[in-house]
């Protein structure tokens, strides 16, 4: 390769080289900041820094080209606007009490040559109000059909409305968004239709609603239904197994809304059944096994009747032990329980003999051997007299 072919790559190089020098030392002179979100009525703090001041100092601006500080200086007599920290190297400010006015585009700028500046967009969050929720006029019958409204307003981006019933989620039409007069925050609305059942009686339909800036917290508002329906009734015995000879109760427990106000007991087998009563409980003080057959309890109120049946068998009473026979059993068991002991007793004293008696006729069959004869138990004085005039006789 000769020089002629070398030249200009050496040229290319050295220009490279020196506009590397002129960006980087622009970069140290270039402010920086960052972006941020606040929610309506909360604080934002504005952050501008720089490597190389060039002995300028920073300053912030306001959408409206309205200088804020410069430096440590205070420019606009805003007392939410406060100074954070200010030295040649960072300029911070503090706004609270943040409003929707606040929003938009706010510049830092260092006055050296050229002048450089940074940019930093503010984003304010509306607040969604709480839902408001409309359609519900008053009690509606069962299988019928129910459209339910809700509205929040104020929400900053639009926010998204959800319903509920209880824990199930139910399926509303999609939120439908319109603008508000301050052209700044929207309304939200949603719907929901469904045919409610004897089970939503007294449920609580509620609409949420979502949005970034209630950071997960719930915001909802809940409408209680009320729903009519048919009453219905089983029949509870008092005892459960009755015999002949007690008492007995039968209760007619109805539910329904409104709840039921008339029952009418009967007696099946005959045409027509045999009424017996009006009352909620039907009792008989004696039972008798002409009391079993078939029993019938109509529940009544406006929105309709109900007819719930039980099968009454008397069974034969039930022996009842007298007091006499307790007492005679306790006693038995106490007597029983003597009578143990005692032969635990002498089983252990038998053994104990038994144990002895050897060792005694032992003890006894040495002792005769050893005692002398009856004839030579008296002893002759005459045999020893030369030992003295005495005449003795000793018995052993």
């Amino acid at each position: 390769m000769g020089v002629s072919s070398v030249l200009p790559l050496l040229l290319l190089f050295a220009c490279c080289w020196a506009l590397g020098r002129a960006n980087l030392s622009q970069d140290d002179s270039q402010p920086w900041t960052s972006d941020e979100t606040v929610v309506a009525g909360g604080t934002v703090v504005l952050k501008c820094q720089v490597k190389d001041h060039e002995d300028s100092s920073l300053q912030w601006s306001n959408p409206a080209q309205q200088t804020l500080y410069f430096g440590e200086k205070r420019a606009l007599r805003d007392n939410r606007i406060q100074l954070v920290k200010s030295t040649p190297h960072e300029l911070s400010i503090s706004i609270s009490n943040v409003a929707l006015a606040d929003e938009g585009e706010y510049t830092c700028s260092i006055f050296t040559m050229p002048v450089r500046t940074a940019k930093s967009l503010v984003t304010v969050l509306g607040i969604p109000q709480k839902p408001i929720i409309t359609g519900y006029k008053s009690s509606l019958r069962e299988e019928e059909t129910i459209i339910l409204n809700c509205q929040s307003s104020g929400s900053k981006p639009a926010a998204q409305l959800t319903w509920r019933k209880g824990e199930q989620v139910l399926p509303g039409e999609p939120t439908q968004i319109q603008e508000d007069p301050n052209g700044k925050t929207f309304t939200v609305s949603s719907s929901v239709m469904f045919q409610v059942t004897r089970e939503d009686d007294g449920a609580d339909i509620l609409c949420s609603v979502k949005h970034e800036s209630l950071k997960g917290a719930d915001r909802s508002t809940s409408q209680r239904i009320e729903v009519l329906y048919t009453p219905t009734a089983k029949i509870r015995p008092e005892p459960a197994h009755p015999r002949e000879g007690q008492k007995l109760s039968l209760h007619c427990e109805g539910r329904g809304n409104p709840n039921p106000q008339q029952y009418l007991w009967e007696k099946e087998g005959s045409e027509p059944p045999q009424k017996i009563t009006q009352e909620k409980a039907l009792i008989f003080p004696f039972l008798n096994k002409s009391d079993s057959g078939i029993y019938g309890c109509t529940a009544t109120s406006k929105m309709g009747s109900y007819k719930a049946y039980y099968t009454l068998n008397v069974n034969d009473p039930s022996p009842v032990p007298s007091t006499s026979s307790t007492y005679h059993a306790i006693i038995g068991g106490i007597v029983a329980f003597i009578v143990f002991l005692l032969l635990i007793l002498l089983i252990f004293l038998g053994h104990y003999l038994i144990r002895h008696k050897g060792t005694y006729l032992t003890h006894e069959a040495k002792g005769s051997d050893d005692a002398p004869d009856a004839d030579t138990a008296i002893i002759n004085a005459e045999g020893g007299q030369s030992g003295g005039d005495d005449k003795k006789e000793y018995f052993i």
